[in-house]
């Protein structure tokens, strides 16, 4: 497995745990049936940069907690099948905006983080929340792959 083909890099003011968020983009691949060796990007950025990037791309003011940008529509293999090989996209999160969430869902920053990127990474992969059935089994898929990574992730 190739790690050196996810990045995270931290572009904001705020200290967060890299090498999970680089551990959870490993299980994530795994779990979610992609070619070990996809391209990933995530960026943590600070709000001014958050703002610009909602702006200029889903033409909402304001910064958010978390965007998405897919590359090559990869989707997840059916079960028996090669998983294809490709970019999966960047995924771009907020720290300063996740701070807030995180304590008003009772979730540490890199709880809240690590929430975050699953949500983001489905996105990468096809999956949205636009009609209330699309969001209701998107968001059973993210709180069970979040279950899963908690129970596996290292303390």
């Amino acid at each position: 497995m190739s790690q050196s083909l996810i990045s995270v890099t931290n572009d904001s003011d705020t200290a967060c745990d890299l090498e999970a968020l680089g551990r959870l983009a490993v299980f994530l691949l795994d779990r979610l049936r992609l070619h070990p060796d996809c391209e990933l990007a995530i960026t943590l950025v600070d709000d001014q940069r958050m703002t610009d990037l909602h702006v200029e791309w889903m033409d909402e003011p304001g910064p958010t907690d978390v965007l998405s940008f897919p590359m090559d529509e990869l989707r997840s293999a059916a079960e028996g099948e090669v998983p294809e090989q490709g970019i999966v996209g960047d995924i771009a999160m907020c720290p300063s905006f996740a701070a807030v969430q995180a304590a008003e869902k009772g979730r540490s920053l890199d709880e809240e983080l690590q929430f975050l990127m699953i949500h983001g990474f489905l996105h990468l992969i096809g999956h949205d929340h636009q009609e209330l059935e699309d969001e209701v089994l998107m968001f059973a898929l993210q709180d069970l792959i979040l279950a899963e990574w908690l129970n596996e992730a290292p303390a």
